[in-house]
């Protein structure tokens, strides 16, 4: 009973280490991660690729409210899964950095200083008593002086920068499918492929285009870009991945 009176008390206090040097409350955020639809990121010599499930759960809810891709800079994407809420804060954060550093240097920000703004930022909720760390994870893509660079944000604070990666729901199948099929030589539409492909291996091998989310950054115009539900429905069928109940019937 004392053991557990005392690993209580560690699960309250975000700012004390347990005695085998662990923080419960940034393990519950992973928890918490781990409990959001999947998003995916794939980093392919000519850009990034972002994708995302973004399952609706009612008919009646419009799917373009489901928000799980944003973006931050002209050049920089973000796909998270967690917190819907905690997300939309931390994207809020990285765009006013990424118009601090317009306005203080003149130039666009780099990805991975970005990427370590947001993790300082998430950092400093695991060490301040009275707030909890953000239960959301992100997969930041985009172009840094013509080279495609992906990152990692975990509730802890901590960068990781990919070749790819997924985060989320099933997040082990999809990393298992992403190690395996991963192509250093793959163009930005083997990118999409791939990471459609990942996200339907998980979902009965079909996918429907309203419960997807797609975009990429390309190098040539290092420019952000979400496509349409038309333009992924036709990546779908591309790959032959296209849902049943998407196809019309011409009689």
């Amino acid at each position: 009973m004392q053991g557990q009176a005392q690993q209580q008390a560690y699960d309250r206090g975000i700012t004390i280490f347990s005695p085998d040097g662990r923080l419960y409350q940034v393990e519950y955020a992973r928890e918490a991660v781990k409990r959001g639809t999947a998003s995916i990121g794939v980093r392919t010599n000519d850009g990034v690729v972002l994708a995302v499930d973004k399952r609706v759960p009612s008919p009646l809810l419009e799917d373009s409210s489901v928000e799980k891709i944003h973006k931050a800079d002209d050049h920089v994407g973000i796909a998270s899964a967690g917190h819907v809420a905690d997300a939309r804060q931390l994207i809020d954060f990285a765009r006013r950095q990424a118009q601090v550093n317009h306005l203080r240097y003149g130039e666009p920000v780099g990805v991975e200083t970005l990427t370590k703004e947001v993790t300082d930022h998430i950092q400093q909720y695991t060490q301040v008593g009275g707030a909890r760390p953000f239960g959301v994870a992100l997969i930041v893509g985009g172009i840094d002086n013509g080279e495609p660079r992906l990152f990692e944000t975990d509730p802890s604070g901590t960068p990781y920068e990919w070749k790819a990666l997924a985060v989320g729901a099933d997040r082990g199948d999809l990393q298992e499918y992403l190690e395996e099929n991963y192509d250093d030589d793959a163009d930005l539409d083997g990118g999409i492929g791939l990471a459609l492909d990942a996200l339907a291996s998980v979902n009965d091998g079909s996918l429907l285009p309203s419960e997807v989310g797609l975009a990429t950054v390309d190098v040539e115009t290092e420019a952000f870009e979400q496509f349409e539900q038309d333009r992924i429905a036709d990546h779908l069928e591309e790959n032959d991945l296209l849902d049943d109940g998407e196809e019309t019937d011409d009689e």
